[in-house]
């Protein structure tokens, strides 16, 4: 396997990001050496969070968190997940998926023997997370999850299956606005599987799908500035034409929050994962089916403390949390707090005391 390591000097100087690197180094299945990053911030003898990220954003997420919960004598775990932040990135399609993930981020839960942990994750955080408790439940003492699901969704008609194949095959290239326009039709259930005669989420969620595999320098700093920032749409349109004629390293528009998500990826060729990690989100039957039902049978039984927090505003996941409570019915669900999909950034302190009050509670 051939692993891209972002340079160290790419990390220079950002903005509210002060904590010390920890690494660890794993195999992977071709027995391939992969480090992964993680920060370890707060009271040594502190309640342990596991906090996880999502696509296609890394730890630089929970920045705005940290202090909050340090503050409560939280200790705070925060990895990046392979292909993000700075942990090392394969460089190929063919070496990710789901279960890839899963894989390498349980490796890395054991190699450093963590335990007592209160486990939160958010978009694929939760996606790959929650299979990590499933796999090594005794590790984790308690589950929070939000903006982020189980999905399981073995009922797909062959004709949505079809048409979401075609599209991603053959369908008309994707500009950031044509995908956003229609992303922003999501009704919520985008994940949870519900499926009407009239809409099946995945061809919605297909335009995200196709948009981040088909456009090859993913204009990541600036999807992440578009909905963590109050942007102006001639600012987004101004940074996305330089993206797109290969000048947004000289950008004026360009944010120091753009930047963080953007210092990664010192060329397109380091994007492989944001890119193909949406095309693996099992909408649709696939192979990761069978361990879904597993995981998601767990959960059904499990006496776990269990947190659902959603923000209640992301339309991508707004209705995936009646799917959740019925996964897991020994969840209880917390107020929503808004903030959008992305809401460790804009309600730091309010998900931050949630977190810590459940964790302490």
């Amino acid at each position: 396997m051939e692993i891209l390591r972002t340079p160290d000097k790419q990390f220079e100087n950002l903005k509210d990001y002060p904590f010390e690197p920890c690494y660890t180094t794993i195999k992977t299945n071709d027995g391939s050496d992969l480090r992964i990053h993680h920060i370890d911030e707060g009271p040594r003898d502190g309640p342990i969070l596991l906090a996880m990220h999502g696509q296609p954003v890394w730890s630089y997420l929970y920045a705005r968190m940290v202090p909050h919960l340090v503050d409560q004598g939280v200790r705070v775990i925060a990895p990046d997940l392979p292909g993000y932040g700075k942990s090392d990135k394969p460089a190929a399609r063919e070496d990710y998926s789901y279960q890839n993930q899963v894989d390498w981020m349980t490796a890395w839960l054991i190699e450093n023997d963590f335990s007592g942990l209160t486990f939160f994750g958010q978009d694929w955080g939760g996606l790959i997370g929650l299979r990590m408790v499933a796999r090594e439940p005794d590790r984790f003492e308690k589950i929070a999850m939000g903006n982020t699901g189980l999905p399981y969704n073995p009922d797909v008609s062959e004709k949505v299956i079809e048409q979401v194949q075609e599209f991603r095959k053959n369908g008309p290239k994707l500009t950031l606005f044509s995908m956003a326009k229609e992303v922003r039709e999501m009704d919520g259930a985008s994940l949870s599987g519900e499926e009407r005669e009239e809409f099946s989420p995945a061809l919605k969620f297909m335009y995200w799908q196709k948009f981040c595999w088909d456009t090859e320098n993913l204009p990541i700093g600036l999807l992440c500035s578009f909905q963590m920032e109050n942007r102006s749409q001639l600012a987004i349109a101004a940074h996305y034409l330089f993206q797109r004629l290969g000048l947004e390293k000289i950008s004026p528009f360009a944010t120091d929050l753009l930047r963080a998500y953007e210092a990664p990826f010192p060329d397109p060729s380091f994007k492989m994962g944001p890119r193909a990690m949406p095309s693996h989100v099992p909408t649709l039957p696939d192979s990761s089916l069978e361990a879904q039902k597993d995981a998601r049978e767990f959960f059904a039984t499990s006496q776990k403390p269990f947190l659902s927090v959603f923000a209640g505003d992301d339309p991508v996941t707004n209705g995936i949390e009646d799917d959740v409570l019925k996964m897991a019915p020994n969840a209880r669900s917390a107020p929503h707090i808004g903030g959008g999909h992305f809401y460790q950034w804009k309600r730091p302190e309010q998900l931050s005391r949630l977190l810590a009050e459940f964790i302490k509670g």
